[in-house]
């Protein structure tokens, strides 16, 4: 029954994902010329009915990258049409509403259906273009008060959810490589989601990130699409590539004379998937870890921040969020999440990084949600002010 109920909610929301667009660019009022309108409407409903088959065709069993690549291009597509089609219909009732153009007529609802499909167009193209390029480098200095003064300084780069995936970026891959060893760090972080699919399907994809320097330690735990397929095979590549894999673990590095323990939990879904020994345990990843040093903890998702601050940890790293990814699906996160991207203070002690992602996941879209490699410059003592 939950099953059932569940099939027509989704499709409720993917009739009203293409419904609103096909309205406001063929049938509300624009008057188009029959051909016109019979052809969008042609394709609306051929895009409709084809995309939960090629969904399941990309993301399910079979894992075919031709079919994902078009159903997750189709759905960015949709839902930035979507969201402009309704920005659109509001402009057009309040331009009713001052009577702006008159009687109107069909003139002014083809206006308001050109502008959004003009505005859209241009939208997916810069979207497409900020999705596949190398991430800029986003600069912060955090200070964790418990950090000694041997490890002032301490520059961290956090990468998260690269998303190798249906499209190949193996080339992409090496470049984000290059821009992460020209900062030359200390620490590298990746906080999870490494991957759609499993590390013989990725494999050229994440093969760059085993020539990946640091100068104290390369840190890895897994997101919740590694649940999606063998996430034990992921921390056995990423060990493969020279990656400390954090599966519930700790290790400590040592500057100056002062220590850090830098902790990794696998991700909160993990428990539900069904392996053996994988669930976010906190507990376990600092056992045995001295209670007077610092913590930096890698968590993929920042909601695991409360049990953190519960920990006494000083710094939570993590991703998941993307940003949002396409404006405006950032609102829809933070439903679900504490913080959508940046820093954040939780508690006396603990504060969370939470990153807009190093790739993308799914639709090759980045709307107003650019992506990031972070480099957090830790410095001891607390912030001025």
């Amino acid at each position: 029954m939950r099953r059932r109920l569940g099939g027509v909610v989704v499709f409720l929301v993917l009739g009203l994902l293409f419904f609103v667009p096909w309205w406001t660019l063929f049938a509300s009022g624009v008057d188009w010329p029959f051909p016109v309108f019979l052809a969008g409407t042609v394709v609306f409903a051929a895009w409709l009915v084809s995309f939960p088959f090629l969904m399941v065709a990309g993301h399910g069993g079979r894992r075919a990258d031709r079919a994902a690549r078009f159903a997750d291009s189709t759905l960015g597509m949709v839902w930035v049409l979507f969201t402009w089609s309704l920005l659109g219909g509001l402009v057009h009732l309040v331009l009713i509403g001052l009577g702006v153009g008159g009687d109107g007529g069909p003139d002014r609802a083809r206006i308001v259906a050109v502008a959004v499909a003009v505005v859209s167009a241009g939208l997916l193209a810069w979207g497409h273009y900020e999705a596949m390029r190398v991430p800029r480098v986003k600069r912060l200095d955090v200070h964790v008060p418990r950090l000694g003064g041997g490890l002032d300084g301490t520059q961290v780069v956090v990468l998260a959810d690269t998303h190798y995936g249906p499209i190949d970026r193996a080339r992409w891959s090496q470049r984000v490589t290059e821009a992460v060893n020209a900062l030359d760090a200390d620490v590298v972080v990746h906080a999870g989601d490494i991957a759609d699919g499993t590390p013989v399907q990725r494999r050229e994809q994440s093969a760059p990130l085993g020539t990946i320097r640091s100068r104290l330690a390369k840190v890895y735990v897994t997101g919740n699409h590694e649940y999606f397929g063998e996430a034990q095979g992921w921390l056995d590549r990423m060990a493969e590539l020279g990656w400390e894999p954090l599966h519930n673990r700790h290790v400590v590095v040592e500057r100056g004379g002062d220590s850090l323990v830098l902790a990794g939990v696998d991700d909160v879904t993990a428990e539900s998937s069904g392996l053996a020994g994988h669930r976010a345990n906190l507990a376990g990843a600092l056992a045995e870890a001295d209670p007077d040093l610092p913590v930096l903890l890698v968590a993929h998702q920042p909601k695991y921040v409360a049990q953190a601050a519960a920990g006494g940890i000083d710094l939570q790293v993590s991703g998941h969020t993307h940003g949002g990814q396409i404006w405006p699906f950032n609102f829809l996160v933070r439903i679900d999440q504490p913080v959508v991207h940046g820093l954040s203070r939780h508690g006396e002690r603990t504060q969370l990084y939470t990153s807009r992602g190093t790739g993308f996941w799914g639709p090759p879209f980045r709307v107003f949600a650019p992506s990031e490699i972070t480099l957090l410059t830790l410095r001891s003592g607390p912030a001025a002010g």
